[in-house]
């Protein structure tokens, strides 16, 4: 059978208009960091132009060598600023740093995955990022997360009811980074109805 984790994890469920407090377990990511534009610096672009080969091909050896199949997860990313307000409110984007990654099942060796990468770096056009690659556990824990449909800048005021309000009326306070998964694919689908999960670890205050 093949394990659809968007499914089975209730880290990747969420409401539009809900915000609630989730538990989110140890996962362990491919990940590539960079800085700048996603829309317009090449670093970005060469980032999820070496996650998804490699995810797929982490995929096919599961599949192959072990016997495991899975759907390859959403792109996902977290997203920070050395002043936050640049990203929630400001929205200068060439001031942000970010980390584009994949989730991986924890059945996934580094082996597996530094087998991937290099099957994908012999193939042409290889990323140039892919030296970037690395695999990583991220332990977020207790979270709010939320789901927003519309345009990436639209979440403005989606962030400002999370960070302003729900986090602070709870007793909390926020850590950690902004962490985004998009459950649409930007280049098929319009930006009034993309589906992004919106997530902030947060902490008691």
């Amino acid at each position: 059978m093949r394990t659809d984790f968007k499914r089975t994890l209730d880290a990747y469920r969420a409401r539009v208009g809900e915000l609630r407090l989730v538990e989110v377990p140890p996962m362990q990511y491919l990940m590539v960091d960079g800085h700048g534009d996603p829309n317009t610096a090449g670093e970005y672009a060469d980032a999820i132009a070496a996650l998804f080969p490699v995810a797929y091909a982490v995929r096919a050896a599961s599949r192959g060598e072990l016997d495991r199949d899975y759907v390859v997860p959403p792109l996902e990313a977290l997203w920070w600023a050395a002043d936050m307000a640049l990203f929630t409110s400001g929205r200068d984007k060439s001031q942000w740093d970010w980390t584009a990654m994949i989730m991986t099942p924890d059945w996934i060796t580094p082996d597996l995955v530094a087998a991937a990468v290099t099957r994908a770096a012999a193939k042409d056009g290889a990323s140039p990022a892919l030296d970037r690659l690395r695999l990583e556990t991220l332990e977020e824990g207790r979270c709010v997360q939320t789901l927003h449909v519309g345009p990436y800048d639209a979440e403005a005021a989606v962030l400002a009811e999370i960070h302003e309000r729900f986090i602070p009326d709870a007793g909390l306070r926020m850590r950690g980074r902004h962490h985004e998964i998009y459950l649409s694919d930007a280049r098929r689908v319009e930006p009034s109805r993309l589906r992004t999960i919106l997530r902030q670890p947060v902490e008691d205050a």
